[in-house]
């Protein structure tokens, strides 16, 4: 049944009144050669029933692996009440507040997740929210951009995710806006502060450090925020926000901590759900509120004292700052940061840290039994969190087809993002993993590698 209520009379006295004959008239300026042709390739509509069989038969296909990727997106137990009380009809039907007042509940939820970001982050403000953590760095160079005005050079570490480097050039290479990338050292797998200050020069308006970086490796947060600041560059953080119950938060950084604070909320309560949708969520420091995108949202009392939620700042386009805006963000992701919400409130500072403590453990766990392979090799020397480059010295896609046959995603290849590593994958522990999952992965490298 389609969603447009209108019947055939309604439609034929709606054009009559307008003076054609049929809706395809309305778009008459448009040029035939741009007009969509038919969808040939696509079958024919299926029921509710046909649909939930054709979708349980394509999960029986794909099987259920025991999971050693991450690369950005990952494997956390997520407790049942998070997504029963997400997909309740306030939480689950709701969108952006346009009528923002109205929309109580709503407010509360996003302001008790901006307060939990602040928190984690030890910034002072964070927006509710972007699409996913890819699209909030792009969103913070161009507010580096911005704060600087004369400079249009932004240095990214190679060692970052390349779908966020990706997606960074995407959104603002059009814009005048020059990605410098900064090469990682190959022996430790970070970015040295040395490599840095040889790129550092008036042209440059930001600093982009990853924490821990695409490896896994934990970088010196510390020196390299002191030295951008000292040249009276911007520092924009890139974090795991599961990291940052372990880990110093960026607010807090060489001293005076980062302007600008981002990442993929993926890990706070939503599933893998075959590459999303996430979350991106974008903090800062409060001088540098106006420049934010997205939503903020406040705390206040009406005029009889009772406390309320208000729609503080809003930065997107379609409101009422048109071409004034910030972003041309035009939407957010509300359900997942009401998940991440109710995530955060039922595992607390304590149940992250102890996520974060058991990820680590079981990282540090499989690299020992990996030692004991010959030719596998930790590739790096630098400290990791719960990722780590591991050398093969074997081709890598025999290797992960092998593992794939036995039931396990070995980890993620990383010859095609960095051909020199194309030995080399990336292997993820979270908390999921057990010791019985830890020995398997062990012992299955150990039949593919061990006897070379």
């Amino acid at each position: 049944m389609p969603f447009i209520p209108h019947t055939a009379d309604d439609e034929r006295e709606m054009l009559a009144e307008c003076g054609v004959h049929r809706i395809d008239d309305l778009f008459d300026e448009i040029p035939d050669n741009l007009i969509s042709k038919p969808l040939s390739a696509i079958p024919e509509g299926l029921s509710e029933m046909e649909v939930s069989r054709l979708m349980h038969d394509a999960a029986r296909r794909e099987g259920a692996f025991l999971n050693f990727i991450g690369a950005g997106a990952y494997e956390h137990h997520i407790p049942a009440a998070v997504w029963q009380i997400a997909t309740r009809g306030e939480f689950y039907s709701a969108y952006t507040p346009y009528q923002a007042e109205a929309s109580q509940g709503t407010l509360q939820v996003l302001y008790e997740y901006q307060s939990m970001m602040c928190a984690l982050t030890a910034m002072d403000v964070t927006n509710a929210s972007l699409y996913d953590g890819a699209s909030a760095l792009a969103e913070a160079v161009l507010m580096a951009v911005r704060l600087h005005k004369s400079a249009r050079r932004v240095l990214v570490p190679a060692a970052l995710h390349p779908a966020y480097r990706s997606a960074v050039r995407t959104i603002v290479s059009n814009q005048g806006i020059e990605i410098s990338e900064v090469p990682y050292c190959p022996e430790s797998g970070r970015t040295l502060a040395q490599t840095v200050k040889g790129k550092l020069d008036a042209q440059v308006a930001a600093v982009v450090i990853a924490q821990p970086n695409f490896f896994g490796v934990l970088e010196d947060v510390d020196g390299l925020t002191e030295l951008a600041h000292d040249a009276g560059i911007a520092v924009i953080a890139c974090v795991n926000p599961v990291s940052l119950a372990l880990f110093k938060p960026p607010g807090k950084w060489g001293g005076d901590g980062v302007d600008v604070a981002v990442g993929d909320g993926q890990p706070l309560g939503i599933p893998l759900a075959s590459g999303g949708p996430y979350f991106g969520f974008l903090a800062c420091k409060q001088n540098l509120v106006r420049q934010m995108p997205g939503r903020v949202v406040g705390r206040t009392v009406d005029l009889d004292g009772k406390p309320g939620f208000t729609l503080t700042l809003q930065a997107r386009e379609q409101h009422i700052r048109r071409s004034k805006a910030t972003s041309n963000i035009c939407t957010n992701q509300g359900l997942a940061v009401t998940a991440a919400a109710i995530h955060l409130s039922l595992l607390g500072a304590e149940g992250l840290r102890r996520v974060a403590v058991q990820s680590h453990v079981n990282m540090k766990r499989l690299l020992g039994l990996l030692a004991g392979i010959k030719g596998v090799n930790q590739k790096f020397d630098g400290g990791v969190f719960h990722e780590s480059v591991v050398s093969l010295g074997k081709p890598v896609s025999e290797v992960c087809d092998t593992l794939r046959e036995a039931g396990i995603v070995a980890g993620y290849p990383l010859g095609k993002a960095y051909p020199e590593l194309d030995d080399s994958i990336l292997v993820c522990t979270t908390e999921t993993r057990s010791e019985a999952d830890l020995q398997l992965y062990a012992d299955m490298m150990t039949r593919c590698i061990g006897d070379t």
